[in-house]
């Protein structure tokens, strides 16, 4: 295990993702609540809405009094998420309060595509080039590409690898064009395809491909498997990964209802610290916040670990 990472920077996703798919309504003081709770982890990057029409997503109509009602904490690195223009000029009203990047959104399966966006891969791309074109101009660096679907799609079945390097490629020649160099590269498995096999041999050849990108890993533990993958990427020196406090979430346009949403945070860490690898996080704080999660939507949430504990007091129990 001679790659493992000695850090790795873990961006917490449950307050955007979590509550989008929610049945029941979230109150906005909840979403803020939980956003405070997290703040006080240790989490250094925290994605608290989705700039999105409330027609489509209506659990965000709130974004942007959830934006302006959080207490931002000292050296946390707060984010939202937009997909077009309207979304863009919200977000660049709250520059004060959240970290503006842009990203060149891309999906490797074109069926997921025209789900999630209404657009075909064609569509996307152009959407894609206009949309780094207004980031630069409003200031906003671009420097990262995502790709979502990146093992698998439930509309197209399985994604081979040559697909995601077809669609990096994409986003790279969208960034060429504006003049912008590409550095972080986020692989999403939208719909829980990923397994530790698929994982391997997508990292692989993608940093066969392009070895100068960092890449993260955006997983889902729709089919159990979230935290082996999470596993797999770590062995292969990941140091980057999304999670959602307590299993929150799930994607809405994924034609799975009920399935689980992205790994645990506090799995992640727990199987972090078990490996020695550092991740800045206290782990009691963040099973607090996944329980108030818990609360918050009213039901129990996949994580085991906020059944479970750590193993922190076992230990002590046992000496």
């Amino acid at each position: 295990m001679s790659n493992l990472p000695s850090v790795v920077d873990i961006a917490e996703e449950g307050p955007r993702e979590g509550f989008q798919i929610e049945k029941g309504a979230i109150s906005t003081a909840d979403k803020i609540a939980l956003i405070d709770a997290l703040s006080r982890t240790g989490v250094k990057r925290i994605q608290v809405a989705s700039l999105v029409n409330p027609k489509l997503v209506p659990s965000w109509a709130d974004a942007d009094a959830v934006i302006a009602g959080f207490t931002p904490a000292p050296g946390v690195a707060y984010t939202a998420l937009w997909f077009n223009e309207r979304g863009l000029e919200r977000a660049l009203a709250f520059r004060d309060r959240l970290t503006l990047k842009g990203s060149i959104s891309l999906s490797a399966s074109e069926a997921f595509c025209r789900k999630n966006l209404n657009r075909d891969r064609a569509g996307q791309t152009e959407a894609m080039r206009g949309q780094t074109e207004r980031h630069l101009a409003a200031g906003v660096p671009v420097t990262r590409i995502g790709v979502m679907a990146a093992f698998g799609c439930n509309y197209s079945g399985d994604v081979s690898p040559a697909n995601v390097l077809a669609t990096i490629q994409d986003g790279l020649a969208i960034a060429a064009e504006a003049g912008v160099t590409i550095r972080d590269l986020s692989l999403a498995d939208t719909m829980g395809w990923a397994t530790p096999a698929r994982v391997e041999r997508v990292v692989s050849e993608v940093r066969g491909r392009w070895p100068e990108l960092v890449i993260s890993l955006h997983l889902h533990d729709t089919r159990g498997l979230g935290i082996a993958n999470a596993f797999e990427g770590l062995r292969l020196g990941v140091a980057r990964f999304d999670a959602a406090v307590g299993g929150l979430g799930g994607c809405p346009f994924a034609g799975q209802p009920g399935a689980p949403g992205n790994i645990a945070t506090e799995e992640l860490v727990l199987l972090c610290e078990e490996m020695g690898i550092a991740t800045g996080i206290d782990l009691e704080a963040l099973i607090e916040a996944g329980r108030l999660a818990e609360r918050i939507v009213g039901r129990q949430l996949p994580s085991a670990a906020l059944r479970a504990g750590t193993l922190t007091a076992f230990r002590q129990n046992a000496a």
